[in-house]
Parts: C-alpha cells; sequence; structure tokens
C-alpha cells in the first residue's frame, strides 16, 4: 500500500501549510540510515537483516503486526546512550523541517529501554540526551518538540494479575522529565488482555502532578477501551479512538466534550483495524462533529508520512483546502504547547491561511 500522488497545487499547499503532530513514536520515526548508524556505532549490524539502507527499506514494508514488533523491539535495542537518544530527537527535527511541521509532541516508552532488553541506561541519560537533540533541532530547524512518557501496558501483563512495576516507574520517569519537556503520560502497547482501568493509579497522580493524560485506547479493542481510558485514566486526548464509531452513546459523549482523537489512517489499515483507506471512519469521525487530527503514528514502519495523511484525506475523502487547514489547525489547539507557545504556534498558521485566502482572491 503506498500514499496515492497529490496533484501538484495542492502538494504545495500541503508542504507549505505550518502543520503540528501529536501522535507518533520517536522508535518508530527512526529512518533506515539513522538504524544503520546506530547499529555500526554499537558493533550491532549483526543484529539487522541487511547492512544497507536499501535493504533495511524493503524490511521496514509492513506485513503483519508480528512484523511490525520485530522492527520496533529491534530499534528499541539499538539505543543504548544519551548520545543515541541526542541522535533520534535531531534527526526527527529535520525530519519535522522538511514536511513543514513546526511542532510535534512525541511518545517515547522509556521503561522499555531502562528496564528489559538487558541494557544499563538511564532515565536521566535518555532525558539529557532528548533535551540535547531537541535544543540542536530548535536552533538549526526552528522546530518545537515535546514529550508523552508512556507506560507498555502489556509489560504490567507478564504473569497472573497486574503488576504496579512498570507504571509507577514510567510516572517517576515523566515527573523527572516535566523539566525537559515532558507534558504528558501515556498509555501504549497491545490492547487485547491489558486494559486501562489497572493504571487508574498512576495516571492520578500523573494528573495530580501536572502531566496531561494521554492513553492509546480503541484501536486493536472496542469501545470499551475507549471508555475505560476516560472513566479510569481521565483521558483528555485519545490516541487512536477510531472504534468509537461502534458506540453511538460513546461518540455522543466524545463530541460533547470534544475530547480529541488522535487518528493515524495508514497505521489503522496496516495493523488491520480497518481493510483499505476508503473504509476508514476518518471522514464519518468528523462530519459528526467530534475533534479529530491526523498523525502518522510510525512512519517509516508505515510507509507513510504526515504529509502523506494530509493527502490521503484530500484524494480519498475528498478534503478541499479549508477542510485540511481545519484539521491542521485542530492539531495546534488540541497540543499541550505552553500557552505563549500555542498562541505563536496559532497566530502564525492563522497568518500563512490568511495569506493563502488572499492570493486565491487575487486575479
Amino acid at each position: 500500500m503506498s500514499p496515492a500522488p497529490c496533484h501538484p497545487p495542492l502538494a504545495a499547499f500541503l508542504a507549505a501549510m505550518p502543520k503540528a503532530e501529536l501522535h507518533i513514536h520517536l522508535e518508530g520515526a527512526i529512518q533506515p540510515a539513522t538504524v544503520l548508524e546506530l547499529a555500526a556505532t554499537h558493533g550491532m549490524l549483526h543484529t539487522l537483516p541487511s547492512q544497507d539502507e536499501a535493504g533495511l527499506r524493503r524490511w521496514f514494508v509492513f506485513r503483519d503486526f508480528r512484523h511490525f514488533i520485530e522492527i520496533f523491539v529491534t530499534i528499541q535495542a539499538l539505543l543504548r546512550t544519551g548520545e543515541d537518544f541526542a541522535t533520534i530527537a535531531y534527526g526527527n527535527g529535520e525530519d519535522m523541517a522538511a514536511q513543514g511541521i513546526r511542532y510535534r509532541e512525541l511518545t517515547i516508552t522509556t521503561f522499555t529501554h531502562t528496564h528489559l532488553q538487558g541494557k544499563t541506561i538511564t532515565i536521566e541519560e535518555i532525558l539529557a540526551g532528548l533535551e540535547d537533540g531537541r535544543g540542536r533541532a530548535r536552533r538549526d530547524f526552528g522546530v518545537e518538540m515535546r514529550w508523552v512518557i508512556d507506560v507498555p501496558r502489556n509489560a504490567s501483563f507478564k504473569g497472573v494479575g497486574y503488576d504496579p512495576f512498570p507504571a509507577q516507574t514510567t510516572l517517576a520517569h515523566a515527573i523527572a522529565g516535566m523539566a525537559y519537556g515532558v507534558v504528558g503520560f501515556g498509555l501504549g502497547g497491545h490492547e487485547v488482555a491489558a486494559p486501562p482501568e489497572p493504571f487508574a493509579h498512576a495516571f492520578a497522580k500523573a494528573k495530580a502532578a501536572g502531566l496531561r493524560s494521554l492513553p492509546h485506547a480503541g484501536e486493536t479493542v472496542g469501545p470499551a477501551s475507549v471508555w475505560g481510558a476516560l472513566k479510569a485514566l481521565g483521558a483528555e486526548r485519545v490516541g487512536h479512538g477510531v472504534r468509537a464509531m461502534e458506540d453511538p452513546a460513546l461518540l455522543l459523549h466524545l463530541k460533547e466534550r470534544q475530547i480529541p482523537l488522535e487518528v493515524s489512517p495508514y497505521s489503522n489499515v496496516c495493523l488491520g483495524v480497518y481493510p483499505s483507506p476508503a473504509q476508514h471512519p476518518f471522514p464519518h469521525l468528523d462530519r459528526m462533529g467530534l475533534f479529530v487530527t491526523v498523525n502518522s503514528d510510525d512512519p517509516p514502519l508505515f510507509n507513510t508520512s504526515l504529509l502523506a495523511e494530509y493527502q490521503l484525506l484530500a484524494d480519498t475523502f475528498g478534503y478541499d483546502r479549508a477542510n485540511l487547514a481545519r484539521i491542521a489547525r485542530n492539531a495546534f489547539t488540541a497540543s499541550y504547547a505552553e500557552p505563549e507557545l500555542k498562541r505563536k504556534l496559532l497566530a502564525e498558521f492563522d497568518g500563512w491561511l490568511a495569506g493563502q485566502t488572499m492570493e486565491e482572491k487575487v486575479p
């Protein structure tokens, strides 16, 4: 599955449009060239199925969920030092500049780095690396990054019953990271047999500390997962949330409260949530008045980009420039950038859009 080509005038409009992105995993956004660089640095090229970029790109082409996890775990194992996190944060800034993305909130699963895969890196080293990388990216590309640290939900259900240790540890990481741009506390991983309710203890403490509740829900499990995220975790935005389509009462709840959904169409299709882009419910959720944003999730792993996701809205769902801009503005509005930065970003977006409107009026 490849994104359809975009007509040149619309392609130029989308490329120039200032954009924000709220649902993207830092580890899942690493490009093959950087994967090779990290593997060479740590003497781990033998862990990769190919030692050249073209071969890695072929490996990256999504086959099934097991293959997706294989790639994700392999990439995570290559991140072993604070300098590695600086490298990928800076690379993310370069990608943002190339796509016209002004602001991103990126999810990081720190527990897997500090407590799994036999690594010895500390949260202090991770945060220092992220701060270095995003600082240099701000200087060189003029982009802004904030972080969401998420709990790997499946790590709490490895044996009998629920183990609170991964959530408690991740909470400590997120609170420590607030001085380094961490704005949210998330919940990721495979939803099946790992409901949100047991994590309520950590989310209550996260919100009390000033972090935002930003769990994944309603992707591989239906409306019950979204309800759990809303009621037990006090979700302020929902990662994915598309399975809300299956519950009219939930749709009404989300609409009335204007709780933003972080929708990633190509990811949902690749992971089998929907059989094709044309059958994705994004336009229906939007038409019903829910607050929707568009995102790329793990772009190189799903052969997508934020620009390609906007292109999908135009080519598959018929969104015109005004509606593409409306969806883009939603992401700035739903962000948790500090108030002064958010005002600046929205003013920049509105000024750009006004300029586009004036150009259209010139004969």
